[in-house]
């Protein structure tokens, strides 16, 4: 991982673009990820909200039942009490209690009538007085063998047009005898359905197969109650059944939940596609990989081309990923530039090598060169003088050179160019041309600028021994590296007979796989050159 321009041409570009992409999420991938996201939670928070609603109706249901059947209880109870003080008259005449029985049933809530009975016929009432009519004539459904029956009818002889509810309670004192009395059917439920009319469609009262609902104003069987209940309650002790009727969920209901979902989900689809990016972001990675320390240095050795002797080394930055591994240097350098980021990546270089330094000095000779890769984004900033100034500071005094390489592929601002190399000879440092040759002003980096070191691009070092279009422009490189008084550095030397041509022609110093691979600094320091190289 080296900190200057990769050196790779326009064919290469395509190749760095689809390694980063491979790192790090793809904008089509995160938004595919959060509509997902989005899906699930519209799915989720709108399921949630309908099962709410749904429990808040259901908890309506129960509670309302409840409130129905104690009600309904209460008011039996309480009927129940008034027909019991009634029981004893069945003893009597009907001309002795008839204004008794008269007063009661005008007190008593919802009464019709009371009829006293005695061996099966109804010999009194409260609304005609005296009678002598067979109960099963009146009312064939009851059973008077029954402690207490009950029926529904669609009207009384004194109303013959309106439902109404009979009760039947049997006297074990007085031989097939007791109370017979009516209520009014359409007060009392009714009443507490209209108290929550939003709530339920219809309410009904069933006994036996005879139904009184608020379907219809005349009974009903029970077949024709095709819609099931949504609660159902029996009165106790009475043959009584209340049916509730309503709808489980309203359409209200799933709108407010399928709108409630779709807010959710497009805020968190929001919420993850941004949060996504912003992890995806590479400028974020690199600050994070600079804070988590993933950047680490490797040194390559630079050697004296006459005896093979290590007088420095060139320091390359690499990054080892936690999930993607290790990063190729084209794909973050690239992108740190175009981030802005190249200053804090370029800082870190510094931080590491300063870390090193002490170690360092112990395996380099005094004087020995320091080559690090400056981009032109860090060369022009407003704060490169001042972080030159820091690093150099902070190394072991008289100790290390430090060669500052710029790429001459990477077009520089010549009109500042000149002066801040001016600075950096003024201020101690070495500045090296790299990769001469394979930018498209080569010569006019060498004719505007002073220059200490030229190195030599590894694609021209590879032409020796062959017979290609470039080869004769090693020659003229050289060449001209020694007219103009530049020492020269050979990158990309693999092989002894490279080695050797170089040596011959003049080449100062030597770097590459021939002479080392860049190495971390322990390895370094237990490096040692080879002394039979130089007789190859």
């Amino acid at each position: 991982m080296n900190l200057a321009v990769m050196k790779t041409g326009a064919a290469n570009q395509d190749l760095i673009t689809s390694m980063f992409t491979r790192y790090f999420s793809s904008r089509r991938k995160v938004l595919i990820i959060s509509l997902l996201t989005g899906l699930f939670i519209a799915l989720l928070c709108g399921g949630l909200q309908f099962f709410s609603s749904y429990h808040k109706r259901a908890v309506r249901f129960d509670n309302l039942i409840v409130d129905l059947r104690l009600y309904m209880e209460s008011y039996f109870t309480e009927l129940r009490t008034s027909v019991d003080q009634l029981q004893p008259m069945t003893l009597n005449r009907c001309e002795d209690v008839g204004s008794e029985l008269t007063s009661r049933a005008a007190f008593s809530l919802n009464v019709r009538a009371f009829l006293l009975v005695k061996d099966k016929i109804a010999f009194c009432s409260s609304a005609t007085g005296p009678m002598n009519t067979p109960l099963t004539d009146l009312v064939p459904e009851i059973d008077l063998k029954k402690p207490i029956d009950m029926a529904l009818v669609p009207g009384t002889p004194m109303m013959p047009n309106k439902s109404a509810i009979v009760l039947w309670y049997r006297n074990p004192l007085v031989n097939d005898g007791g109370i017979f009395t009516s209520i009014n059917l359409n007060l009392t439920p009714y009443l507490l359905y209209t108290a929550r009319q939003d709530e339920f469609a219809a309410i009904a009262l069933v006994v036996g197969n005879t139904a009184f609902s608020t379907y219809a104003d005349h009974l009903l069987h029970t077949n024709e109650l095709t819609t099931p209940p949504i609660r159902s309650t029996r009165i106790e002790e009475l043959p009584l059944q209340i049916n509730l009727y309503a709808e489980a969920w309203t359409r209200e209901d799933l709108l407010f939940a399928l709108l409630f979902g779709v807010i959710c989900g497009i805020s968190s689809a929001v919420v993850c596609y941004y949060l996504s990016m912003a992890r995806a972001n590479p400028r974020k990675e690199i600050l994070t990989a600079i804070k988590q320390d993933q950047f680490y240095v490797v040194y390559q050795p630079v050697v004296d081309a006459n005896d093979l002797k290590m007088t420095g080394v060139e320091v390359l930055m690499r990054w080892r990923h936690p999930g993607a591994g290790e990063i190729p240097p084209d794909a973050f350098i690239n992108f740190a530039e175009a981030q802005k980021l190249i200053v804090p990546l370029t800082l870190h270089l510094f931080d590491l090598i300063l870390r090193d330094a002490p170690m360092l000095k112990k395996r380099l000779p005094p004087g020995a060169k320091l080559g690090i890769n400056i981009a032109p984004g860090h060369l022009h900033a407003e704060s490169f003088k001042e972080d030159m100034r820091k690093f150099a500071a902070s190394l072991p005094p008289n100790h290390f050179q430090v060669v500052l390489e710029i790429t001459e592929r990477n077009m520089l601002q010549h009109s500042e160019a000149a002066r801040l190399f001016d600075w950096l000879h003024h201020e101690g440092f070495e500045v090296a041309i790299d990769d001469f040759g394979t930018g498209h002003s080569a010569l006019i980096y060498l004719e505007r600028f002073s220059m200490d070191y030229l190195k030599i691009d590894r694609g021209f070092v590879n032409t020796i021994g062959m017979e290609t279009v470039t080869s004769p422009v090693l020659d003229a490189v050289i060449t001209l590296a020694r007219r103009l008084n530049m020492v020269t550095v050979a990158e990309g030397v693999e092989t002894a007979e490279q080695a050797k041509w170089l040596r011959e022609h003049g080449v100062n110093f030597l770097q590459g796989y021939w002479i080392s691979r860049p190495m971390p600094l322990d390895a370094l320091l237990t490096w040692q050159e080879d002394p039979g190289l130089s007789r190859e």
